[in-house]
């Protein structure tokens, strides 16, 4: 199961969730998303456990602690919604349009 963790302190590592996740069973992946181009933390990330009712337990244990001083939330993470595709025409504002007056 992959799990959502959220208000993360800035500072919290992808080791640091493995050990929070770990003692209630296997993990298959802890990892802290970061912003691409400061490489910081963005306050949340995912860990992945091998066995459903550990997750839901580690859930349950875990959601409202205080880690890093943060209170952070914890819940069954959801697909990933498909986002429609960015389009290069920002609106019509850019400067290749062709004026007719």
């Amino acid at each position: 199961m992959n799990i959502y963790v959220g208000n993360l302190s800035f500072e919290t590592t992808d080791e640091q969730l493995r050990e929070e996740f770990g003692a209630f069973g296997e993990i298959t992946s802890a990892n802290v998303i970061k912003d691409r181009m400061t490489n910081r933390s963005r306050g949340f990330g995912f860990v992945e456990m091998a066995n459903n009712e550990e997750a839901k337990s580690a859930i349950e244990a875990i959601h409202g602690k205080t880690v890093d001083g943060r209170t952070i939330t914890a819940a069954e993470a959801r697909p990933r919604e498909e986002r429609p595709a960015r389009s290069n025409n920002r609106g019509n504002f850019g400067g290749n349009r062709q004026r007719t007056w």
